[in-house]
């Protein structure tokens, strides 16, 4: 996983087997058919044994993170089942205009999308009390001096939109929000709706990516994205704070009152400040704080020695390893970051006790640990026979969970590039699964994802390996 300051949350989305073992366990959700009506409400979901969750694939819903399924509803409703003593389903929404319709016809029990309590949606669903609130920001590319001389204006005051052209899902809170603000300016707004395909996530990359010039978003979503991409400003607020809460099935009325009653005594605990922290405020957090080593001549880290000895044991060369764990960790063996990550490798919770590492284990236990990780990865792309080629997947499965690459490579072969080489091919197909079109694509498994990150970090990571060889020999 890349440090902060190289866009950590390259989080998105890799979908793996789910136990179904235990009624604690989560299981994704395969079902078509809508539930009989004595199915809906409380007493249906302790008959079925689960609770279904309507979730989007997104940084504060859902996703899943090198295999650890995380997201700040996620969480919450973990716990939420975990009380009732049932399982977790998350059904994954592509289309947020139908999610609705899909808890109202008995196919999901929650909506957890950061839903907006506003009046239009309350005649459809009811809500849980709010468990976060969030204003509207503005999301647009930062003023620098390479962009002074474009034509896109840099907003100061929300009356500067007059006559802008603003690009936002149809319906959202945040569309009904700008014709507010048309009238509160008293000017008007050039308004360009999309439809729920286009996530609020996808808008802010197409901002990044100069395709349109501003959108709207919640602030917790805009500043979990911003660490992504170095040229936005999502500091521009253009409403008052809203809550954001569950939606729920007028036909539940007792879940409905189950869950206030069990969110109102959860967030005044311990476990819900850090869960927070760990979505909304551990990610403005840096692992900057690199050891104190001066390199000398033919030598790259304190921790070559151990280095050298387990790249022999395992047949991949040190020098690699040696350039992850400072991109990871600039050498840091008491580095933290977001989601938990910890350590040289930046390993996280739910892996590095598999691999014996946790977070006071001493450096030479982390790069044994994160040895035997990379030697389990690097099993998967045996059948990529030139070296230079296999490290840039192991490097990349690494940074985003071999799901993706693997969804990637599928893409790849079925688009007619070559499967077994990054640049150009495979590397373009990370590029494309964050938009819709592709990661629907049926041999895509695991879901959406945001590539420019890990692009880049096998790049960063590639390049810097060429510098240590050049230092180091052997």
């Amino acid at each position: 996983m890349p440090t902060i300051k190289s866009g950590i949350f390259h989080l998105f989305f890799l979908t793996v087997a789910l136990s179904t073992a235990s009624c604690s366990s989560e299981k994704t959700d395969l079902r078509k058919k809508p539930l009989n009506a004595h199915d809906f409400d409380l007493p249906g979901i302790y008959k079925r044994g689960s609770l279904v969750v309507l979730a989007e694939n997104s940084s504060t819903s859902f996703f899943i993170y090198k295999g650890k399924k995380m997201g700040f509803e996620y969480e919450l409703l973990k716990e939420f089942a975990e009380d009732l003593g049932v399982a977790l389903e998350v059904k994954i929404v592509n289309n947020l205009d139908e999610i609705n319709d899909i808890l109202n016809r008995g196919e999901g029990d929650i909506i957890a999308c950061n839903y907006t309590i506003i009046r239009e949606r309350r005649s459809e669903v009811n809500f849980s009390i709010p468990f976060l609130q969030t204003s509207q920001v503005l999301v647009q590319r930062k003023s620098t001096p390479e962009t002074k001389d474009q034509k896109v204006t840099f907003i100061t005051d929300p009356i500067q939109l007059a006559k802008k052209k603003i690009v936002v899902w149809e319906k959202s809170s945040y569309y009904t929000r700008l014709l507010h603000l048309e009238d509160e300016i008293g000017d008007t707004i050039f308004i360009r709706p999309t439809q729920a395909q286009e996530g609020v996530e996808e808008l802010i990359e197409q901002v990044s990516d100069g395709l349109i010039d501003y959108t709207i978003s919640e602030r917790n979503v805009a500043e979990i994205n911003e660490r992504f991409y170095d040229n936005l400003d999502v500091n521009l607020p253009v409403s008052f704070k809203q809550n954001i809460a569950f939606g729920l099935n007028k036909k539940s009325p007792i879940l409905q009152k189950r869950l206030n009653i069990w969110l109102a005594k959860f967030m005044k605990h311990e476990s819900f400040s850090y869960i927070k922290r760990k979505y909304f405020e551990q990610i403005r957090s840096s692992v900057d704080g690199s050891i104190n080593f001066k390199s000398h001549k033919g030598t790259i880290s304190p921790f070559d020695a151990i280095l050298k000895a387990e790249g022999s044991k395992y047949n991949i060369d040190w020098r690699l390893v040696a350039a992850l764990i400072f991109h990871e960790s600039k050498f840091n063996p008491n580095a933290r970051a977001f989601g938990g990550a910890y350590g040289l490798m930046q390993f996280m919770p739910g892996t590095g006790p598999k691999f014996g590492v946790f977070p006071s284990s001493p450096p030479e236990v982390q790069i044994q640990g994160g040895y035997k990780y990379l030697s389990r990865i690097s099993k998967l792309w045996a059948g990529i026979k030139n070296e230079e080629e296999r490290n840039k997947f192991i490097l990349a499965s690494y940074n985003a969970g071999a799901g993706h690459i693997l969804d990637a490579q599928r893409l790849a072969e079925k688009k007619g590039l070559n499967p077994h080489v990054w640049e150009g091919n495979v590397e373009k197909m990370v590029m494309n699964l964050g938009k819709h079109s592709y990661y629907t694509d049926e041999v895509v498994k695991s879901g959406a994802f945001r590539g420019n990150i890990t692009i880049r970090y096998v790049r960063e990571i590639t390049l810097r390996c060429k510098t240590y060889k050049a230092l180091v020999k052997h």
